[in-house]
């Protein structure tokens, strides 16, 4: 006759040593947490921060690693925990496990708590989103103008104060929200500045565009993340930051040098 587990309740010493490796897998899971969330702020994995889209999505990234960090740890570490203390042992090859029926409150728990963690982080990455794209009272509108495989821009009237501008350099001023009105001549491209954690697709006969403000002083990259030919990796360009004084006296040389309202279109800076 067969005698259920629970007519066999484990050895005192048997008890304890599952406490103890149930205490060292805890603390253990601990520390992976701790390291994790440290090393998510310790190594520097974006470039610099150059605008405040940039600064949101950044402070955005950190919630959810210290979100996600916990969960995957747990994960492992039951994983992990179940390999370690219920192997097979030899002479169990045909040994089944006891019948466990399962435990309607813990389904409950493990569903409904992703659930609400998921649908916060949704909610925020939304704010976040809103914020970056929110329309300020004031903004300038610079058009950007993707072709196989260079970046031009167009500085509006608006901008300039006199006649349109285009360039291939890309001039914007520091602390002044820029829309920019993207366009492409033949294939899809995306415009994307690493710096300010922007990035769109420029597609043909559609207007595309992204807003940014920024905050730093430089020049950026510029970059086309999507493959758009042989010259692909050639289309690089740049984004000068400047004061804003600095930005209307460079508008101002290349209407000059551009002899009616249109610069050069090779002119270095």
């Amino acid at each position: 006759m067969e005698r259920n587990a629970a007519d066999n309740p484990p050895a005192p010493g048997a008890a304890r040593a599952s406490r103890r490796s149930l205490t060292l897998t805890f603390v253990a899971a601990l520390i992976a947490v701790g390291v994790g969330i440290v090393l998510s702020y310790a190594i520097h994995w974006f470039p610099v921060k150059a605008s405040l889209q940039a600064r949101n999505t950044d402070t955005l990234y950190h919630v959810l690693v210290i979100a996600s960090i916990p969960i995957f740890v747990l994960v492992v570490t039951v994983i992990l925990y179940c390999v370690w203390q219920f192997r097979m042992r030899p002479g169990e090859e045909l040994k089944d496990g006891p019948p466990i029926h399962g435990n309607t409150q813990l389904e409950v728990f493990w569903t409904a708590l992703p659930a609400v963690l998921l649908l916060g982080l949704v909610g925020y990455s939304f704010a976040v989103l809103h914020d970056n794209e929110a329309k300020p009272a004031r903004e300038i509108r610079i058009g950007v103008t993707g072709q196989q495989f260079a970046w031009t821009y167009q500085y509006p009237p608006s901008v300039t104060g006199g006649a349109p501008l285009n360039s291939y350099q890309l001039y914007i001023p520091k602390g002044e929200s820029v829309k920019f009105e993207l366009h492409s001549k033949d294939v899809i491209h995306a415009f994307w500045v690493p710096a300010f954690r922007v990035q769109e697709d420029v597609v043909p006969g559609i207007t595309t565009n992204w807003r940014v403000t920024a905050t730093r002083l430089g020049t950026y990259p510029v970059v086309c993340n999507l493959l758009c030919g042989l010259g692909h990796s050639l289309m690089r360009s740049r984004v000068h930051v400047v004061p804003l004084a600095q930005f209307q006296t460079w508008v101002k040389s290349q209407l000059a040098a551009g002899a009616g309202g249109s610069a050069a279109a090779g002119t270095t800076g």
